[in-house]
């Protein structure tokens, strides 16, 4: 079983940036594929951004590429979530995910673990 905590959410103006962070503890590991979710008031939670155990491949939400992106350090079990230019759709909680798997995975129900999630708020 693996644990994740993000951290980095908060309240920022359309157009800034901010850089979430999830670290990972337990079973941890390089051979995880770990993601990045996010999930409005009413909506689905939707996939936001995928990176492979070896960070070598990365998978984004065609709403946000070119303006987030996903890396990750395994020596500090640590993956991270740049996003810049953010809008007010942008608005979210966004969880971490992690899954024992050596391929980009873009659904939820393709991962065990989660962490708590952290509150995105863009304002306009």
């Amino acid at each position: 079983q693996v644990q994740l905590v993000e951290s980095g959410g908060g309240l920022v103006q359309a157009g800034g940036s901010l850089r979430l962070s999830c670290a990972a503890s337990g079973r941890t590991g390089s051979s995880y594929t770990m993601g990045w979710f996010r999930q409005a008031p009413g909506k689905e939670r939707e996939f936001v951004a995928a990176i492979s155990p070896s960070g070598g491949r990365t998978g984004y939400a065609d709403s946000v590429k070119g303006r987030f992106t996903i890396s990750r350090d395994n020596a500090k079990n640590t993956v991270f979530l740049q996003m810049n230019s953010l809008k007010p759709e942008d608005t979210a909680v966004y969880y971490c995910a992690a899954r024992y798997s050596v391929v980009i995975l873009t659904t939820s129900n393709d991962y065990a673990n989660w962490g708590q999630g952290t509150q995105v708020t863009v304002s306009s």
